[in-house]
């Protein structure tokens, strides 16, 4: 029996007392079945036919968001719960890309034909709230027991590009393997060069799934090579066998799930490691124009071979966390590196960063522009070549106090 919060459960029996069926649909049951938890829970609704009337008796429970009205879906925030009430409906396509659909909703659908249209048998379970059973025309409970992740119906799956990205994402997130009719249509589509219908930002989401959500990256990751992406993703397709297998191997190492920029930078640089400059930023370039993303990825890929120096001074390393955060850089080692002994070296230049207390940031200035001003300088160009000779010196140890700092600019630095 699926569980779902008590709030919901009283806007379930207005719904029934207006003779309007509610059935649970798509992730929420999926994730239910596999034992994990969702906020998102999407109900599909039978029995009505007015949009306003939604709205209307939706409203005594919650803030109603009508953002998805072209669509028929009706967004209510219910506590922690975000729930989408929609109508069945149909979708045509009629253009390229993953928006290139018209959709028509259609009231007179019964749930197998209304499910028809969704991209996994296991996102096409409904859960009859009335009834209390589970409804399962595709079988998408079988093929979760097998572990095989299947489509619905093979021709509406193939008319939406983003279901490859989809299926590589699905699969890793939960360890399923895609059914020999779903791998075939896959590669299929790969060849037709449906990813170029693609925007860059559904691409990012679908690989941010894969990388954050994931229960082990590197089954997506090798799926996508199977699957003929590489030479969509390019120059991923450079890369030789042995290449491949340490990328994997270092993406599964890392584990920060936590979806930020921070972490993805730090993924993206794993993938990009035996990548040129030149070909890091034609591979994000797949994914997006973020350029503050794309020079963290950049600065890790260019400070890869830093640590391996035999003798790293105190020096280096203040000069190191000038150009990139520390914390991140040492993630991004302890992530692609496996060989014992740079894995203690690695270590031992974490723990001396961290005595110096730069992991975070870099040593602080003890002067500003405003202590050049109190020793009689006008503002001008010359102060950055100033504050960074001064700061320059102050990493080497040559003060240690502002006091001693202004002395020093006044002995060396000033014309």
């Amino acid at each position: 029996m699926l569980k779902y919060p008590k709030e919901l459960q009283k806007v379930f029996q207005k719904l029934l007392t207006q003779q309007i069926r509610p059935i649970i649909i798509g992730g929420y049951v999926r994730d239910f079945l596999l034992h994990k938890t969702s906020k998102d829970i999407d109900v599909e609704l039978y029995g009505i036919d007015s949009y306003e009337k939604l709205e209307k008796l939706l409203q005594e429970f919650g803030r109603v968001n009508s953002v998805g009205k072209s669509f028929g879906i009706c967004k209510l925030q219910l506590a922690e719960y975000e729930v989408d009430f929609s109508f069945p409906r149909r979708d045509s396509k009629i253009a390229q890309g993953h928006r290139g659909f018209s959709v028509e909703v259609d009231t007179t659908l019964d749930f197998k034909s209304a499910a028809k249209r969704r991209d996994f048998t296991l996102n096409a379970i409904g859960f009859d709230v009335e009834k209390q059973r589970f409804l399962d025309p595709y079988e998408g409970r079988k093929d979760l027991h097998k572990g095989i992740l299947k489509a619905v119906d093979s021709q509406t799956f193939q008319e939406d590009p983003l279901r490859v990205l989809r299926a590589v994402q699905m699969s890793a997130r939960f360890s399923l393997q895609l059914s020999p009719d779903l791998l075939t249509l896959c590669i299929q589509m790969v060849k037709r060069g449906v990813l170029q219908e693609l925007p860059k930002e559904r691409i990012l989401e679908e690989i941010k799934k894969l990388f954050f959500r994931s229960a082990k990256i590197s089954q997506g990751f090798f799926l996508l090579e199977k699957l003929g992406t590489f030479t969509f993703f390019t120059p991923l397709d450079t890369l030789n066998k042995q290449q491949i297998q340490n990328i994997a191997n270092s993406l599964d190492r890392f584990t920060h799930k936590e979806a930020n920029k921070t972490n993805l930078s730090i993924m993206f640089a794993l993938v990009c490691y035996y990548f040129t400059k030149e070909q890091t930023e034609e591979f994000l370039a797949h994914f997006t124009t973020d350029t503050k993303l794309i020079k963290k990825v950049l600065l890790l890929i260019q400070h890869k071979e830093f640590f391996k120096h035999s003798q790293i001074s105190d020096y280096d390393l203040y000069t190191l966390a000038t150009k990139l955060p520390l914390e991140e850089y040492f993630l991004f080692l302890s992530a692609h590196t496996q060989e014992p002994s740079k894995v203690l070296h690695i270590k031992k230049l974490y723990k001396r960063a961290k005595k110096l207390q730069i992991l975070k940031e870099k040593k602080p200035n003890l002067l500003q522009g405003k202590d050049l001003i109190s020793l009689g300088l006008e503002p001008s160009k010359i102060f950055s070549h100033i504050l960074d000779s001064a700061y320059k010196a102050q990493i080497q140890g040559k003060f240690t106090s502002k006091e001693d700092a202004l002395k020093y600019v006044q002995k060396y630095l000033l014309p």
